[in-house]
Parts: C-alpha cells; sequence; structure tokens
C-alpha cells in the first residue's frame, strides 16, 4: 500500500475495506466516541461498507487515512483532513484508548497540517472539539493552532470550540 505521510513514528494510508475489523474496534469503545457526536458501527460489515464507500480521496484529493505504527505495522487509529461542504477543511483524529498519551495524535495532526499547508496549497485548517475533549484542545494547542470562537452545536458535539491554523 502506498503511504501519503509518514513521521519519525508513523505512517499514513488511505483507508482499506482491511481495517473494517480495526475500525469496528475502534469505533465500538465509549470513551473513544464520546466526544465525536459518532455512533459506533452496528457490525463489521457496516464499518467495511463505511469503508468501501468512503469516496472523499477521489473527491478532494485527500481524507483521513488509517495511521499505521512503525514499529509493529499496526492500525493503531486514523488522522487526517476532511472538506466541508461549507467550504472549510479540518483536522481530525481517532485512536484506540491503549494508544492515548504516546503522542501519536500530535505527531500525526502535525504531519496532516503541514501536508495540507504544502501540498494542498490550503491556507486555513481548523480542528473543532468539544470544550470538554481536554486532550483534543491540548493537541490543538500543541500544533500551536489558535482559538477563534465557542459554538452551541457542531455536528452533534455540544459546547465546541473551534481553532485554527494558517499558512
Amino acid at each position: 500500500m502506498k503511504f501519503i505521510i509518514e513521521t519519525e513514528r508513523l505512517q499514513l494510508r488511505e483507508f482499506d475495506t482491511s481495517d473494517a475489523q480495526k475500525m469496528f474496534e475502534l469505533n465500538a469503545d465509549d470513551d473513544v466516541l464520546k466526544y465525536t457526536g459518532d455512533e459506533p458501527f452496528a457490525s463489521v460489515e457496516d464499518a467495511r461498507q463505511f469503508l468501501e464507500n468512503y469516496n472523499t480521496y477521489k473527491k478532494t484529493g485527500f481524507g483521513r487515512w488509517s495511521v499505521i505504527l512503525k514499529s509493529t505495522n499496526e492500525f493503531i487509529g486514523w488522522c487526517g483532513l476532511k472538506y466541508h461542504e461549507e467550504g472549510f477543511v479540518d483536522i481530525g483524529y481517532r485512536f484506540f484508548k491503549k494508544e492515548w498519551n504516546k503522542g501519536y495524535a500530535t505527531e500525526s495532526a502535525k504531519a496532516c497540517l503541514e501536508y495540507g499547508f504544502v501540498e494542498l496549497n490550503l491556507k486555513e485548517i481548523i480542528g473543532r472539539a468539544a470544550r470538554a475533549n481536554v486532550a483534543s484542545i491540548r493537541v490543538f494547542e500543541k500544533l500551536n493552532m489558535k482559538f477563534q470562537r465557542d459554538l452551541e452545536d457542531c455536528d452533534g458535539i455540544h459546547d465546541a470550540v473551534i481553532y485554527m491554523a494558517v499558512v
């Protein structure tokens, strides 16, 4: 498989249907989904169908990417950019709980921001999170993203905040 981005410890590649089991397991953890507004997949087959129908790469040339740990070749979560019909691009990430507090979100998100600015010529990228999601907000701050505003509701996330990175 072709890797889009490589960091010291991680490789990021397009989603593949071979990720279905891991995506199902990732989204089955209530703690992982706690601040996302997302529902878990009902089955591995539902996760596979999601991955099969994920056409963002063809539409925009980028998207969320599988994050693979180089040392084990293991899928540990995802990170990437997402274009929204309202005309903005956001950074997002989700990792297995056992991988939290190891710097993977910051490492992969930093590489994705750089990719967005250098390879895609984006001028700004936002980060959106529930105000209570202190860990995600801390990642934004480590990336030197600046607080922009509060949001009452953001795609099912109540009491959210927006941060922004600019070229």
